[in-house]
């Protein structure tokens, strides 16, 4: 079994790895404030963030504030986030979290991860994406990509994204931790996919416990 301090050492060597491949890698959601990025995370459960961005242009258009999102009528929501798929949860979760954004926040989006997770729809992948992105708090964001990938690693060893979450901000360097995110999300489009990896074209196969295997 390999020991944390082995891991740290190869963890080194897959950060210089990503930092070459994907240094431009950034959150691939379009947003211009706070909100909008909550609203867009929100949005992009089970769907992806392309298609994600199609609609959200017309919805910040017609909702530039939490209060606008709070007085609004549910159908109207519906109606435009409905390409994003699960609508109808989707919109009670952001009308209730800007209703609570607005009674408790002043409208702000917060800062501090158990308030964000007190706002309905919103769990520790929003609230790490919000703290990371937006306030630039060190935080490590667990989606598909990174739940996959760091196991395939040999990174982690969990189905649990909370528990892959403290598992990697043992071994990844802190000022690494959201970066760690966009990187992993590029890698996963183009090389690491779900369906299939492409392991021979890989440059961490060398330092990835299911690549040396293939």
């Amino acid at each position: 079994m390999e020991s944390l301090k082995k891991k740290r050492e190869r963890v080194k060597r897959i950060i210089e790895i990503l930092n070459e491949l994907y240094s431009e890698a950034d959150c691939t959601l379009d947003y211009v404030d706070p909100l909008q990025l909550l609203i867009s995370t929100q949005l992009a459960a089970q769907c992806t963030d392309e298609r994600v961005n199609t609609v959200t242009p017309a919805l910040f258009a017609k909702y530039t504030c939490a209060r606008d999102f709070a007085l609004a009528d549910t159908a109207d929501l519906e109606a435009i986030i409905r390409p994003t798929g699960f609508f109808h949860n989707k919109a009670k979760n952001i009308k209730n979290c800007c209703i609570t954004l607005e009674a408790d926040y002043g409208g702000n989006v917060p800062r501090k991860m158990e308030e964000l997770l007190k706002l309905p729809g919103v769990g520790r992948k929003t609230g790490n994406l919000i703290l990371g992105h937006i306030y630039g708090i060190p935080a490590i964001v667990v989606d598909t990509h990174v739940k996959r990938i760091s196991n395939k690693l040999g990174l982690v060893s969990s189905e649990d994204p909370t528990k892959i979450e403290y598992a990697l901000m043992d071994i990844l360097p802190k000022d690494h931790w959201i970066r760690y995110n966009t990187q992993i999300i590029a890698h996963g489009r183009q090389i690491c996919t779900a369906k299939k990896p492409a392991c021979g074209q890989c440059f961490l196969k060398s330092v990835c416990d299911y690549g040396i295997h293939v």
